[in-house]
């Protein structure tokens, strides 16, 4: 699968990128030295644990238990016990391949997909790594991946607080935010704005396979995938046992996940934020396709609803060039996209993400071509020149000097 590289990008980033790959100068794992301080394991499923850079404890609730597999990337979470989880900083076993599924299997229990999250009581320190999955799977290590996200965040974060408050406290080192501990509602607010996508419970997969109602929005027959839908809707998920279960804000308030004044406050502010983000977006040349936010009550403001996690990251949404889209849409192509998608469509063409045990090896080209997918996107949207973090001294050693002024 060829896949065009996006114009635009400046060789001294590719050849930042290529560096890193070269000297295995990603960051796949961190060990913050914060004793008695339980690190909870980002990334982690619903149902009373933490999951992938929330803020927060989650609400005693009633917890469904079917299956499903949305668009977004989480994975299991620690139950507690109030003792550090030992984690261990590494290189990936090759120039630049993620860990293999054995090494996988030994970390899943120490911390999420993409982030590394310490609980300091109050406060979180959220540790964006360069760690890639979808499909619920790692897939790749991709260079400044998460350099990018934080920073990308945290533009998204200052520009957003008219709509929503966020959790966010400093940003004291480019891969890590901390933030306020919050109370975090369980279900995830997927908002979409076109027919598309590529995983199992995808709004088009669903759409394709004849269904035309989806997490209570309905749709009309006689769609193209990635067509633009009439107004932008909000397709939520919670944790079942182990996926992303999409569910409609009638089962939300029914299971008791959230009340229905708490549903219908965060449904508006996600819409708020998606079409905030759609028109900065617009100014800059892009689509913004689809995202997913974190929402939760911040019980140090009266239980306010805060926004945490991330905004508007090429990890947590579809971006399409806007002036080729209607061109390419007419001729039955697939959008220039600037996030992970070609990367997707990789995997599900050389293999089955969802049920193969072992995943084949990202090509390097496209491990490079998403690292500066991820560096232009940044700079389109910031307007700034993005500064590839150094590859000396080791990120941890970095991190733990940085945290030390901070905190």
């Amino acid at each position: 699968m060829a896949v065009e590289a996006i114009e635009g990008v400046r060789p001294e980033i590719r050849r930042a990128i290529a560096a890193a790959v070269d000297q295995g100068g990603v960051v796949t794992a961190t060990d913050l030295p914060y004793p008695g301080k339980r690190q909870v394991r980002a990334g982690g499923r619903r149902g009373g644990r933490e999951r992938e850079g929330v803020t927060g404890d989650r609400r005693e609730r009633p917890r469904p238990r079917t299956d499903g597999q949305a668009d977004g990337q989480t994975d299991g979470g620690d139950k507690g016990g109030g003792r550090p989880i030992e984690t261990r900083s590494r290189r990936p076993p090759s120039k630049h391949t993620p860990p293999t599924p054995t090494e996988q299997k030994q970390t899943q229990n120490q911390q999420g997909k993409v982030r590394d999250t310490y609980d300091l009581g109050d406060r979180l320190v959220v540790v964006t790594t360069d760690r890639q999955s979808a499909f619920d799977r790692l897939l790749a290590a991709v260079p400044f991946k998460g350099a990018v996200l934080n920073a990308t965040a945290a533009w998204w974060f200052e520009r957003t607080t008219h709509i929503v408050p966020n959790a966010v406290v400093s940003v004291p080192d480019p891969c890590v935010t901390v933030m306020r501990k919050c109370e975090v509602f369980p279900v995830e607010f997927v908002v979409r704005g076109f027919l598309t996508g590529s995983t199992e419970t995808s709004l088009w997969t669903h759409y394709c396979a004849g269904a035309r109602t989806y997490c209570g929005n309905a749709f009309p027959d006689g769609m193209r995938k990635n067509e633009r839908l009439a107004r932008n809707v909000v397709t939520p998920t919670t944790k079942s046992e182990d996926r992303d279960e999409p569910i409609t804000p009638e089962e939300i308030v029914a299971r008791g996940l959230m009340t229905q004044g708490e549903w219908d406050a965060a449904a508006r502010a996600a819409l708020r934020l998606f079409e905030f983000g759609q028109a900065e977006a617009a100014r800059r040349g892009l689509l913004l396709v689809d995202t997913k936010y974190e929402l939760g009550r911040d019980p140090s403001a009266g239980g306010r609803i805060t926004l945490l996690d991330e905004v508007h990251t090429p990890d947590s949404s579809r971006y399409w060039l806007a002036d080729s889209y209607e061109a390419r849409h007419a001729q039955g192509l697939e959008p220039q996209s600037v996030d992970k998608e070609f990367l997707r469509l990789w995997f599900r063409s050389a293999c089955d993400p969802y049920a193969d045990a072992e995943l084949p090896e990202a090509p390097r080209e496209l491990v490079e071509e998403l690292a500066a997918r991820y560096v232009y996107l940044y700079e389109r949207i910031t307007g700034e020149d993005f500064a590839p973090t150094p590859l000396s001294p080791p990120a941890n050693e970095r991190i733990i000097a940085a945290l030390a002024k901070a905190l």
